[in-house]
């Protein structure tokens, strides 16, 4: 029926490869084209919502790893102490559980 010519063959096998890379750069201008900025775009749609605060002109420094936190200022509760506060928690546990018996709340 129909005999191909060795040489439309070899055109087609140079031209399809390079008509791939033209369809390929033609879609990606167009999506460049097509793309905004997020801020810019509705919430719906995918962009920021209303009120988002701006971006900081100058991103924060992050501390560095290895940086060691000052030491406390404050010093530990001695046994002493720590017996007065936990009586103090006792006595404040206590007068709440009165003052619900008294209301009814506590059976």
């Amino acid at each position: 029926m129909w005999k191909l010519r060795s040489s439309s063959v070899e055109i087609n096998r140079t031209v399809q490869p390079l008509m791939g890379f033209a369809l390929i750069c033609v879609s990606s201008l167009l999506l460049v084209s097509c793309s905004t900025v997020l801020s810019e775009m509705p919430a719906a749609t995918g962009g920021l919502p209303a009120g988002t605060p701006e971006r900081p002109a100058v991103a924060p420094e992050y501390p560095a790893v290895h940086d060691m936190p000052p030491s406390r200022s404050t010093a530990v509760l001695t046994e002493e102490e720590k017996k007065k506060v936990e009586a103090e928690l006792a006595a404040m546990r206590a007068a709440q559980e009165r003052r619900a018996k008294a209301r009814g709340e506590v059976e």
